[in-house]
């Protein structure tokens, strides 16, 4: 059990709820660390959940590409195009990114299950958390669109195995991406499978396929959106017309892929990225470390989450638009988000 510095899963539906593709702005405060000792119970959340990831082994067969496509860098312009970007994508700005190789789909519940079951690895969301001097069964935030108060919901057993609970399962499911990941999870992914997560400017690089300046992957034209991408069509969250077919995740590759050959980079869920999230994130550029915001302070620093998810929609929010920027605590688990993994060339 891990005690949670500042953080409770029952206050996300508070803070998140960006997660339907509403981003929260909040001002990230820092604290003073307690001095560390040899005792697990003092070190914080973070810092027991990284020295966990640094002892993951990491697999046999380390230069394995397979599911990966080797794509060339270049100059793009980052930042908000359109009338629907908001304040924290801007300015625009130019960025470099290095040749790369990346996972041409998001990780799927197969792809995870062969890391738990080589590592032992227990995801965020199958851990007991303290608060406040009490202990909590494991769970995660599970969507509900009957609440319009409270949309996103704690539910006991949910996890990547049971993304929407304890009654759910992912028994032939093995192609959706696995969702209910926390931003530790995938980092201990990335560990074992000898990749990282992408930083933000390298996602957004990504998503846009080489098409730059453009508000979506396929190109301007959002009318013809549900044929290139999972996301809610109709009045969020009341009704959904599924003019692509899927109401909630769908298989990867069940879209056409990006000019770039990768697939679902917008739309079906949320990424988690290597970056720091700031709302003025383009306005100190000078403060990266190694091409991302590493900083981080304390359970509420939001980590960047990008592409948008099958929950996104022109009624609510837009995220599966290009610059679209969305965060959420390292810490947190939801239904509609997930990953994918770069490697260094």
């Amino acid at each position: 059990m891990i005690p949670y510095s500042k953080f409770s899963l029952f206050l996300l539906a508070f803070l998140l709820n960006f997660s339907s593709c509403k981003n929260v702005e909040s001002e990230n405060t820092s604290e003073e660390n307690s001095k560390v000792t040899s005792e697990k119970s003092e070190q914080s959340f973070h810092e027991q959940m990284m020295i966990e990831i640094e002892k993951i082994e990491v697999r046999e067969d380390l230069a394995s590409t397979e599911g990966m496509i080797m794509l060339e860098g270049g100059t793009y312009t980052m930042g908000g195009n359109s009338r629907q970007a908001r304040q924290d994508e801007f300015p625009q700005h130019q960025e470099t990114i290095k040749d790369l190789w990346v996972d041409k789909t998001e990780v799927t519940n197969a792809e995870f299950r062969k890391f738990i079951e080589a590592t032992g690895y227990l995801t965020t969301a199958e851990r007991e958390f303290e608060l406040d001097g009490k202990t909590y069964a494991p769970g995660a935030m599970v969507f509900d669109p009957e609440n319009p108060e409270a949309w996103w919901k704690f539910i006991e057993g949910a996890n990547w195995k049971h993304p929407e609970g304890p009654k759910s399962t992912i028994k032939n499911k093995d192609d959706l991406p696995v969702v209910q990941i926390s931003w530790y999870d995938a980092m201990a992914y990335a560990k074992w499978a000898g990749k990282r997560l992408p930083t933000e400017a390298e996602f957004e690089y990504l998503a846009r396929g080489g098409r730059d300046k453009q508000v979506y992957h396929w190109g301007d034209d959002f009318s013809v959106a549900a044929e290139f991408v999972n996301f809610h069509q109709g009045d969020f969250p009341v009704s959904n017309s599924q003019d692509d077919s899927f109401e909630n995740a769908s298989p990867v590759k069940s879209f056409p892929a990006n000019d770039f050959g990768l697939y679902d980079m917008a739309g079906n869920v949320w990424e988690w990225c290597l970056d720091t999230y700031y709302p003025n994130a383009y306005s100190k550029l000078e403060s990266r470390t190694d091409g991302y915001f590493r900083e981080y302070f304390n359970a509420e620093q939001h980590k960047v989450i990008r592409g948008g998810s099958f929950l996104c929609s022109e009624s609510y929010c837009t995220g599966y638009r290009n610059s679209a920027r969305m965060s959420s605590t390292p810490d947190s688990s939801l239904e509609h988000l997930g990953f994918r993994c770069v490697k260094d060339i």
